[in-house]
């Protein structure tokens, strides 16, 4: 008897996350015993309040297809919804499951990172609890890069691409006034240092910059921060600094919180520009990457987009054929040089509302720098160039809403 599956997408945005979502798509054709394919509009709000749309009456040609594994951001809207523990509130877990049962869901596909992981696992302890035969599996999405269990997330690939570019265009700024000068950038991650470390790939090329990195992972100081810039400028005129959103620096903290509880972070390269300007006395400029570098799906990673396309495929085969819930996909790698991975199920409670930080070995002695080991592990990532379709000189994005 044919039977219905549905995807969504959560959280922050990517460059990538459409290609997970096409990756379910493509994978239930492979399946006769799927009929429809619902995507949840908003995330886990889709499904509770039942607005979902036939994912086969907007995606109908291969071009269809290729232009969405290829545009940024989450085609069917995101959320950052927390579900309540069903013991203290049964209510959305009592609508979730009129949406499935409403429209002949057997199994839901959640796109997203840690706090989504977080949704799998309550609507999968829900589903055996009440044995109900509905399988929940989740699909990794972060640019953080920070989900524990995967060797990295989709859309993490594409982000360090854009963030090292960048880097290498502002270096390139950087240089062409005769006057010493300092430029602090700042990169997103909130609570793990990867994309931020990543911007040592630039060092493949031979660019000595970024010539510090700074990652939460290590403790700041910033009387050490302005003695590193100090000793960098007896040897460069131009300074390029690469700091971490989430740092322990004054002034970086807003106090704001998101329904999971996490800080909303800003100011941390503004504050060390004015420390610098004033301790330092050069030209000090700080540049914060903020939003775009999650969505530069011009400068995307031809190796992100396909894992994201494959891990999704693979979702729908776990939970169809072989019958898994409440795991969430992961990349297994196998080696660096050549790059290979697997693609396993593991245990969506080993992930959820958990965190993987950039490893401690990998940064040196000194606290303002990563090793050799990260530059091995990062370059496989960020490989490989998409063709990017152009209309009016402008990168041509697929949308449900012309």
């Amino acid at each position: 008897m044919k039977f219905n599956i549905a995807v969504a997408q959560s959280g922050g945005p990517t460059a990538a996350i459409n290609a997970s979502l096409c990756g379910v798509f493509e994978g239930a054709q492979g399946f006769e015993c799927i009929d429809r394919v619902y995507g949840s509009i908003n995330g886990i709000e889709g499904i509770i309040n039942n607005n979902l749309i036939n994912l086969k009456q907007v995606i109908t040609t291969a071009h269809d297809k290729d232009l969405l594994i290829k545009t940024p951001s989450t085609v069917l809207g995101s959320c950052r919804y927390k579900l309540a523990n069903a013991d203290e509130n049964e209510l959305d877990y009592v609508r979730i499951i009129d949406t499935f049962r409403r429209n002949n869901i057997k199994a839901f596909f959640y796109i997203g990172g840690n706090d989504s992981m977080d949704t799998v696992m309550k609507l999968d302890d829900y589903m055996k609890k009440n044995n109900i035969d509905i399988k929940v599996v989740g699909v990794p999405k972060t640019i953080d890069n920070d989900l524990p269990e995967t060797d990295h997330t989709p859309g993490f690939g594409s982000a360090a691409k854009y963030v090292a570019t960048s880097l290498q265009e502002i270096i390139r700024d950087s240089r062409v006034y005769s006057i010493p000068s300092i430029t602090i950038v700042e990169i997103m991650g909130r609570d793990a240092g990867w994309l931020t470390a990543s911007s040592c790939v630039l060092r493949a090329n031979g660019e000595p910059a970024p010539h510090m990195i700074y990652l939460p992972e290590r403790e700041f100081s910033v009387e050490k921060f302005l003695d590193d810039i100090r000793l960098a400028q007896q040897k460069y005129k131009a300074v390029v600094v690469a700091v971490s959103e989430g740092i322990d620096c004054s002034g970086g903290k807003t106090g704001v919180v998101d329904a999971f509880g996490h800080s909303y972070l800003s100011g941390v390269g503004k504050y060390l520009e004015n420390i610098a300007r004033e301790r330092i006395g050069c030209k000090v400029r700080s540049i914060e990457l903020n939003v775009m570098q999650r969505c530069g799906s011009h400068i995307a990673s031809l190796t992100d987009l396909e894992e994201a396309e494959r891990i999704g495929a693979e979702a729908v085969k776990t939970a169809v054929e072989y019958g898994l819930s409440g795991v969430m996909m992961t990349f297994k790698r196998i080696s660096n040089n050549p790059y290979r991975v697997d693609i396993v199920p593991c245990d969506v409670r080993d992930c959820a509302n958990k965190a993987k930080y950039f490893p401690v070995e990998w940064i040196n002695d000194e606290g303002n720098n990563v090793t050799i080991d990260a530059l091995n592990y990062f370059l496989p990532l960020i490989k490989g160039e998409p063709v990017i379709e152009y209309k009016n000189g402008i990168p041509v994005h697929f949308r449900l809403n012309q």
